[in-house]
C-alpha cells in the first residue's frame, strides 16, 4: 500500500503513528477487507484492536449492510448463546419471544467478536459449525437457521496456552485464525509514543480549555522507556491526570515520575482462568495444616490418657486391688459347673476409693502425692471438665469431687 494510501486511511480513522507494526498491521486489514475470510486480531489490552474490524467492513463488499461489535466478555455465560444465536418463546425464565440473535440480525453483514477467547466452550463449539457451513440452531429450538455474516475476531488471550488447558477448541482457533494480524504493543512503537502524548494533550486543552502540557527532554526519554503495560488507553489516562492537576504545564522527568506506577503489571497476554477468577489453594493447604495439627494433639492426648491409666494400674497393684473380678466357677452337687451364688460373689470395688484404703493402710508408700498428681493432670488435660476427668481416672464424678476436696485443688 502507498503512503498517500495509508495517511488517508489513518486521517478517517483518527490513527496516529508511523511505526513499522502498526503500518503493517493496517496494510493487512486493507488487502483482506475484499475478501470474506474470518480475520483474528492478536494484542494486549488497549492496543486499539476495535479499529481494524472497522476498517475491514468499511472497506468490505458488505459496507452497506449491518455491523455489530460484540464483547464476548461482558455478556454472561448463561445468556450468552440466546444473545448470539437467538432464541424461541418460552424456552426459557423471561424469554417472552422469540429472538432472531446477532447472527439472525446481521445477516449478509460483518459481526466483530472482542475477546473471543472469553466464549465457553459449548458457545465455540457452535460457532465454529457458523463459520464451517453458515448453519445453527436456536436456543429451544430445533429449526435449522442459515446466515451469511462475516467474522472478525479479536482476543489479548494466548490462545495457544488456552488450547493447552482445554479452554479454548483447536479447531475454532485455526478456522478463526486464517488471517492473522499482530497489533503491536505501544512500548514497541518508538515515537509514536510521544505523538499520541501530544493528540491527548491538545485533545484535553481544546475540550477543558487548559493550558497544553509538553515534555522536556527528561520526560521524553522516561516515556520511552516505559513498558506502558496499559498501552495506549493507559498513555491517554496519564495525560489527562496531568492536564488537570499538574500545577506546571512543562512536564519534567520527576513530575512525570508521579503520575507512572514504579511496579508496571506484566505485559504478557492475559491468562486464561479455570472455572472462575478465584483459586481455593491457600485455602486447601490451610486446612490440611490445621487438620495436621489436631491429629497431633489428638495423638499427645491419647499418649497422656495412655500413662493415667497405667499409673491407676500400678497403684491397684501396688494394694493388691482387683477392682471388677470375674464370677468364682464352683462345682454343683450334680458335678456339673455353676456360678456362686450372688450373696458369695466378691463386688467390684471403686478405683479411687481402692485408693483411699491404700492411703490408709499404707501411707509409706506416700499414695496420697500419687493420687493428688493424677488428679491434677486428669483435670488439667480435661480442661478442668470434671466429668471427662473422672472418666479418664475410671471413677465416679462423685469420688472425683470427694478428692478434689480433700486436696484443696
Amino acid at each position: 500500500m502507498n503512503t498517500t494510501e495509508l495517511q488517508r486511511i489513518k486521517q478517517r480513522y483518527n490513527i496516529v503513528g508511523n511505526s513499522d507494526g502498526l503500518n503493517h498491521a493496517l496494510d493487512v486489514a486493507l488487502q483482506v477487507a475484499p475478501t470474506d475470510l474470518s480475520v483474528l486480531i492478536v494484542g494486549e489490552s488497549g492496543v486499539g484492536k476495535e479499529i481494524i474490524p472497522r476498517l475491514i467492513h468499511d472497506n468490505s463488499p458488505r459496507r452497506r449492510e449491518k455491523y455489530f461489535a460484540i464483547n464476548c466478555g461482558s455478556i454472561p455465560e448463561g445468556t450468552i448463546d440466546s444473545e448470539l444465536f437467538g432464541h424461541e418463546k418460552g424456552s426459557f425464565t423471561g424469554a417472552v419471544g422469540e429472538s432472531e440473535g446477532y447472527f439472525g440480525i446481521a445477516n449478509k453483514g460483518t459481526i466483530f467478536l472482542d475477546e473471543v477467547g472469553e466464549l465457553p466452550m459449548a458457545t465455540q463449539a457452535r460457532l465454529l459449525r457458523v463459520l464451517e457451513t453458515g448453519e445453527y440452531i436456536r436456543v429451544g429450538g430445533t429449526k435449522i437457521m442459515k446466515t451469511d455474516v462475516r467474522i472478525v475476531a479479536a482476543t489479548n488471550v494466548n490462545i495457544s496456552k488456552a488450547i493447552r488447558e482445554g479452554r479454548f477448541r483447536e479447531d475454532l482457533y485455526y478456522r478463526l485464525n486464517t488471517i492473522p494480524i499482530q497489533m503491536p504493543p505501544l512500548r514497541d512503537r518508538g515515537q509514536d509514543i510521544l505523538l499520541l502524548f501530544r493528540l491527548f494533550a491538545m485533545q484535553m486543552a481544546e475540550k477543558y480549555r487548559l493550558p497544553k502540557i509538553s515534555l522536556t527532554d527528561e520526560a521524553k526519554q522516561l516515556m520511552l522507556g516505559y513498558k506502558w503495560p496499559g498501552n495506549v488507553r493507559q498513555l491517554k489516562n496519564i495525560t489527562e491526570q496531568m492536564s488537570v492537576l499538574s500545577p506546571s504545564r512543562e512536564i519534567s522527568g520527576e513530575i512525570l515520575s508521579r503520575y507512572i506506577p514504579h511496579d508496571p503489571e506484566s505485559t504478557e497476554l492475559a491468562p486464561v482462568g479455570k472455572g472462575g477468577s478465584h483459586s481455593y489453594e491457600n485455602e486447601r493447604e490451610l486446612l490440611y495444616k490445621i487438620l495436621y495439627e489436631l491429629r497431633g494433639n489428638v495423638s499427645d492426648l491419647r499418649r497422656d490418657m495412655s500413662s493415667l491409666r497405667k499409673q491407676i494400674d500400678e497403684a491397684r497393684g501396688l494394694n493388691g486391688a482387683t477392682g471388677f473380678q470375674n464370677p468364682i466357677i464352683a462345682p454343683t452337687d450334680h458335678g456339673m459347673t455353676g456360678l456362686q451364688p450372688p450373696a458369695l460373689q466378691p463386688q467390684p470395688l471403686d478405683a479411687e476409693a481402692e485408693l483411699i484404703e491404700a492411703e490408709e493402710e499404707n501411707g509409706d508408700l506416700n499414695l496420697t502425692s500419687l493420687g493428688r498428681q493424677m488428679v491434677e493432670k486428669a483435670l488439667r488435660m480435661a480442661n478442668g471438665n470434671r466429668k471427662k476427668a473422672a472418666t479418664a481416672l475410671g471413677i465416679s464424678d462423685r469420688t472425683l469431687y470427694r478428692r478434689i476436696k480433700q486436696y484443696g485443688l
